[in-house]
């Protein structure tokens, strides 16, 4: 007998006043016509430009809409130029792209960025103000991200927070359906019948503890691949940010610029290039001993600006009583994956749709190749690409469901999940093998990171390396077919982010060992130059037998060019693993 959904309180509640639902004694079961998996700043406009168009909407979230994530962690910058400025700035951004990126797109992300910040203002939030002027070029993420989930609220959207997302739904003709998941706090198991979904869920920081990330541990792209999307540019997957060693969680490099580096003895190390840090210097450095910086080239003038647009630098100082500007303190260097670098889920269109139909994806849950090349687009570039894409998508998904009709969620669905899900909690029954071992997802967990964070595996890659590493997940990825652990939703979770993390970074290393040329971050020591008959996107995907692809890039991309012809080749490389 349908029940009404339990309510916890005003405007945290999980479901909205009035609300009625289908309750069963496990597993909540729910509908909607666009499902938005995901809680930063992409998920939130998605969802937003969804209900726009006069649509129901679901958002479900990992942690609590508005507090996870690496955007309400702190600060950031919007890569949102005035209009004088957008040819300078997509030249450069595109020039960043070494000859990958598409001009196109950075134009078209710039110009919806730019219009769509006044809307933040009219929602409530306070840009500062010069000559009487908003100045539109950064956010404090936590405002930021309260605001977004306020406007949410107000327009209708229902959110639910604490519920992982685990699997997606397809129906009988591969589109998509839906999703499953489970409810932390509920201890039960959902499913939201859909008939679009947006992806924008994150990217992969493999659990580094990077600031906000350790809720992007590649869920998405897992989910994705599952339904029969593909990945691309899955080799830039390895950017690593500076951060105090004494608290490497907060990496946030701006600071760092106006820094002096020496050693254990207190040498020089120098460190810069025509008076700007060099890129490669720190990992470089890192690899061979202790490094430690001084911010003792930053001016007053600097100090005024860096402390109130990067406060949160500064507090591991603070509270440890260091004065960064006259004492040295150790450095190194966090591995943010694909949430600063680019790899992610193929976008197939305008709209940011996927190769399933009805699947869309956006902020760093999707490749930014279009928007960087192999570079990172981490800060700026990568706010505006949430915006942007958030909303193509949002809007994209509800115009793919009011094609569907009303009885899109009558559709006959099966769950995708083939990893990490053998639990009842998940609406599973028992592994076929039930007497065999119950892998532990922590300790798969750490033989994943001891592959992906370590510079010598991840930053400066060899074919052997790449060949060893890749030996070592895929008996990992054996593992993880077993049986999991399957006592709470939590275990469940943990299981599922266990496959997802052995899943991407297996893509990672495959996608890596098949670029054979350095080019942006993809850095490889047996091929140091960049190879410029290399102009194509790789593709990847597979679960037990990986792939890759190469889609030519058949026309220059200068500034303001037509988008990409790409060009498939035939035979897709194939792991042999």
């Amino acid at each position: 007998m349908p029940v009404k959904a339990a309510h916890c309180g005003k405007e945290i509640c999980d479901c909205q006043k009035g609300e009625k639902e289908l309750l069963t004694e496990n597993e909540l079961q729910l509908s909607a016509d666009v499902l938005v998996i995901g809680g930063g700043p992409a998920a939130a406009w998605a969802a937003w430009a969804a209900a726009s168009q006069r649509v129901k909407v679901i958002i479900v979230d990992k942690g609590f809409l508005g507090t996870s994530g690496a955007a309400a962690a702190s600060g950031n910058g919007i890569m949102a130029p005035s209009p004088e400025n957008w040819d300078k700035v997509v030249s450069e951004r595109y020039r960043a792209g070494k000859n990958l990126a598409n001009s196109r797109w950075i134009e078209r992300v710039i110009e919806k960025t730019w219009l769509s910040l006044p809307l933040v203002e009219d929602w409530g939030y306070r840009f500062p103000k010069e000559n009487g002027e908003s100045v539109r070029q950064s956010y404090y993420g936590p405002e930021y991200m309260r605001v977004l989930r306020k406007n949410l609220l107000r327009v209708g959207v229902q959110i639910f927070d604490q519920s992982p997302a685990l699997e997606l739904l397809l129906a009988d003709d591969g589109s998509v359906a839906g999703a499953r998941g489970v409810q932390r706090q509920h201890h039960r198991s959902y499913t939201v019948r859909a008939g679009a979904v947006v992806l924008a869920n994150g990217g992969c920081a493999f659990l580094s503890k990077a600031l906000g990330c350790n809720t992007n541990t590649g869920d998405g792209l897992l989910m994705a691949v599952e339904a029969g999307g593909e990945l691309s540019s899955m080799e830039a997957s390895n950017h690593y940010a500076i951060s105090t060693a004494f608290n490497a969680t907060v990496t946030r490099g701006v600071p760092f610029g106006w820094a002096s580096y020496t050693d254990e003895a207190g040498n020089d190390l120098g460190g810069y290039v025509d008076g700007r840090r060099d890129p490669s210097f720190l990992p470089n450095a890192l690899m061979k001993g202790s490094v430690y910086a001084r911010l003792d080239k930053a001016t007053p003038e600097v100090k005024a600006v860096i402390e109130k647009s990067h406060f949160i630098s500064f507090l591991p100082y603070k509270k440890a009583d260091i004065d960064p500007y006259t004492e040295r303190v150790p450095v190194t260097l966090i591995l943010e994956g694909t949430v600063r670098g680019t790899g992610g889920i193929r976008l197939t269109d305008d709209s940011c749709g996927t190769k399933v139909p009805g699947l869309y994806a956006a902020g760093d849950a999707a490749s930014r190749e279009f928007l960087a090349g192999l570079a990172s687009g981490g800060g700026g570039p990568n706010a505006a690409w949430a915006i942007s894409t958030g909303q193509w998508a949002g809007v994209g998904a509800a115009d793919f469901a009011k094609s569907l009709g009303a009885q899109a969620n009558e559709r006959v669905a099966r769950p995708t999940g083939q990893v990490g899900l053998h639990s009842p909690m998940a609406g599973r029954s028992p592994s076929p093998s039930p007497s065999s071992e119950t892998f532990d997802s922590e300790a798969i967990v750490r033989g994943v990171q001891a592959q992906m964070l370590p510079l010598e595996k991840n930053y400066l890659r060899s074919e052997q390396g790449l060949l060893d590493s890749l030996a070592k997940l895929e008996t990992l990825w054996q593992q993880v077919q077993g049986n999991p652990k399957q006592d709470t939703v939590r275990d469940v979770e943990f299981s599922r982010r266990a496959a997802a993390l052995t899943a991407v970074a297996r893509w990672a290393y495959f996608s890596a060992l098949h670029r054979t040329e350095t080019r942006s971050e993809h850095i490889r020591m047996d091929y140091p130059e960049t190879d410029p008959n290399q102009c194509y996107y790789q593709a990847t995907g597979g679960l037990e037998r990986l792939w890759v692809r190469r889609d030519w890039i058949t026309e220059p991309q200068s500034v303001y060019a037509t988008p990409p012809a790409l060009t498939t080749q035939t035979t897709p490389s194939v792991s042999k693993l």
